[in-house]
């Protein structure tokens, strides 16, 4: 796997129909977060949103959902957290692609997803993907022949540092733990509660902690084994884990 780090001109963005035009008379920032599903025709992502001013409350924004859907192109849009102390929202929201998009996606072949970094601004957007090296190198190629402007801030033929990690959990620990992270399950003081957080997933409270907790375990028992700190008696055992 190859990844990428783009630059992009938030106005060319604009025009492509992937930006709302007025979407920074009122906020500052969006980032991604994580993508939950991508398909040629849709989008379903979560969505960091910082606002110039105060919060609007979570009541506000759901006696306003069905305009906000409509300025910003959304098909739906779901509230999941409110941080006033940053001035950020926290919000799921599924779009429809714009044709240019569309195609850029046929290309890849679903070989190509979004990752971190991916933020945007007034001024620019800084887009990072991963993916096989040829679909990769189709889309920039497409780019370069629609002479559509860009930037590489960074491209690297080794992994990420994460994913000799990721590479010890099965896909669904992966899924959890990174949902966990980005809604602050983790955070100091905790953001969200297991049981909160386990209703947005469709799963038990019990049912999450086990995933979680296994998850965690394989990675810490990684770390001491590379530290060379694991005590006498090894690791916990981690090929039967059920359904993780």
């Amino acid at each position: 796997m190859q990844s990428v780090t783009l630059e992009f001109r938030t106005e060319d963005l604009e025009l492509l129909g992937l930006i709302p035009a007025d979407l920074f008379a009122k906020y500052e920032e969006v980032e991604l977060l994580e993508t939950l599903r991508l398909e040629q025709g849709w989008r379903l992502q979560l969505l960091r949103v910082r606002r110039k001013g105060a919060l609007r409350s979570a009541a506000e924004l759901e006696r306003e959902s069905r305009r906000i859907r409509a300025v910003y192109g959304f098909e739906s849009f779901e509230l999941v957290e409110r941080r006033p102390r940053t001035r950020d929202y926290i919000v799921l929201v599924r779009q429809r692609n714009p044709e240019r998009l569309r195609r850029l996606l046929s290309l890849a072949g679903g070989e190509i997803s979004p990752t971190a970094p991916f933020r945007i601004t007034s001024e620019k957007v800084v887009a990072s993907f991963r993916g096989e090296e040829r679909a990769l190198r189709r889309v920039l190629r497409r780019l370069d022949r629609e002479e559509f402007p860009y930037k590489v801030l960074r491209a690297s033929g080794r992994p990420y540092p994460a994913e000799t990690a990721t590479s010890l959990l099965t896909s669904l620990q992966a899924e959890m733990l990174a949902r966990a992270w980005v809604l602050g399950y983790y955070a100091v003081p905790r953001r969200i509660t297991l049981t909160r957080m386990a209703h947005q997933t469709g799963r038990s409270a019990p049912a999450l902690g086990k995933i979680l907790r296994r998850a965690e375990g394989r990675l810490v028992a990684q770390w001491l084994s590379v530290e060379g700190s694991v005590p006498d008696g090894g690791t916990p055992a981690t090929a039967h884990d059920g359904e993780a």
